[in-house]
């Protein structure tokens, strides 16, 4: 219900917008609901000083906002927490890529062969190992190259089909939600360019009640001002 404005003697000057209360009355009373008109505020976009005063509104609504952008989340499901309980390797590189920790470099020096000194029987030896070792591990990087040349194009080629096969569920998954989002849109266009007419009437009648309530103050100033004029003649005589 529209109330007025009054001067320090309670006069009525014009129509005013009713005092800020609840968003919502019914059961959305706790929610903050955010009221845009995009599609119909065209003097947003034609007017540059309106552009900028709707901007410091928004900005200042956003800092009295008990919502904040983190709090957009919270309506939805958790994530699910990954579980490494069968797996302790895949827990600490897991737990390394959380913490932002550099992944540890294999250290190959220990396998690399000097040239001990001659008279000692145990460092030879423990060479001897090393070079063993290294041997070793050049065979089977032989082999590794042997079954990557032999089973690698066949695999990269099925991994590549199960990447494709989920690009394609992802794009899909993808459009059905831009489908959905455009739906959702072009409702909101059309409820508030349905809405825009009945806004606009209402506005018109806003403006009509003011200018009738500037005319009959106005008017009322007039009448006092005869009264006080009577009143004055009447002392007089």
């Amino acid at each position: 219900m529209a109330n007025t404005t009054s001067t320090a003697s309670n006069e009525i000057l014009m129509l005013e917008a009713p005092p800020q209360g609840p968003s919502w009355p019914g059961p959305l009373t706790n929610a903050e609901i955010i009221d845009a008109l995009p599609y119909i505020d065209e003097d947003y976009y034609a007017s540059a000083a309106v552009k900028r005063e709707v901007d410091l509104m928004v900005e200042e609504e956003l800092r009295r906002s008990a919502k904040k952008p983190a709090d957009f989340l919270k309506d939805l499901p958790p994530l699910a927490k990954p579980n490494f309980k069968n797996n302790p390797v895949l827990a600490r590189e897991y737990d390394r890529v959380r913490a932002s920790k550099p992944p540890v470099v294999l250290d190959f020096s220990r396998d690399k062969a000097e040239m001990p000194k001659r008279t000692d029987e145990a460092a030879w030896r423990q060479a001897l190992q090393k070079a063993q070792c290294f041997s070793q591990h050049n065979v089977i990087r032989l082999e590794n190259l042997e079954l990557m040349d032999k089973y690698g194009p066949d695999a990269w080629i099925q991994y590549n089909n199960v990447l494709q096969s989920l690009l394609s569920r992802l794009q899909k998954l993808t459009h059905e939600r831009s489908q959905m989002i455009g739906t959702v849109n072009r409702e909101r266009k059309e409820h508030q360019q349905n809405t825009a007419y009945e806004l606009n009437a209402l506005s018109a009648q806003w403006k009509e009640l003011s200018l009738k309530n500037i005319e009959i103050q106005a008017a009322c100033a007039k009448i006092e001002n005869y009264i006080d004029e009577l009143k004055k003649e009447a002392a007089e005589r």
